[in-house]
């Protein structure tokens, strides 16, 4: 009573209403608190965002509207799922023969000798028959052909949508340096050769 006596109401009704006003208000304020934290537990994956999130609703009601403005719109369940859908998705077209360019990116087919977008090479065929190869086969498994010249390569990183970049398999890269053979430098009289050569 001495509290509302300060705002100048000396009514006990009235008083008992405002009084259950204001309950009503500090219990909705520390439950807008908790909620705060909750949701931006789920949708915030730094600690100390979701500590200066739940901070800001401190401040009563206003905080957690500006919350509720700038929090991220997806829960962080949903962004992982999406992941992944999306890496599933691209399994199931690698198992269907959808393949990229390592170089561009572009939708390529298992048998293009050249990558029609950047013109990079990306097989060579095989002397005997013609076919693509892979620069790792060592036969042509086609017209059982040897290759000539065929030795291990390491695996080039590709480029990721997200700007990141696949690292090769250490075990493919060192494998590749023991094998390879030094070439011999070609006589001074065999460079003059035509550049495509």
């Amino acid at each position: 009573m001495p509290f509302l006596t300060v705002f100048g109401i000396k009514n006990g009704t009235i008083s008992a209403v405002v009084e259950l006003i204001i309950l009503f208000l500090v219990v909705v304020w520390l439950a807008l608190i908790y909620w705060t934290y909750a949701d931006a537990r789920r949708r915030i994956a730094d600690s100390l965002l979701v500590g200066c999130a739940t901070a800001a609703s401190l401040f009563p009601f206003v905080g957690t509207i500006v919350y509720m403005i700038v929090r991220p719109p997806e829960y962080l369940d949903d962004v992982r799922e999406r992941e992944l859908e999306i890496q599933a998705a691209e399994a199931r077209l690698a198992e269907f023969g959808y393949q990229v360019c390592p170089y561009c990116d572009y939708e390529v087919e298992k048998d293009f000798l050249r990558c029609p977008n950047c013109m990079r090479k990306l097989k060579d065929p095989c002397a005997a028959c013609g076919k693509p190869l892979d620069p790792m086969w060592k036969i042509c498994p086609f017209c059982e052909a040897e290759v000539a010249g065929a030795a291990p390569q390491p695996r080039r990183a590709r480029r990721r949508r997200d700007g990141t970049a696949e690292q090769p398999v250490a075990g493919a890269t060192v494998r590749a340096e023991r094998s390879a053979a030094p070439t011999p430098t070609p006589a001074p009289a065999e460079r003059g050769g035509p550049a495509g050569s």
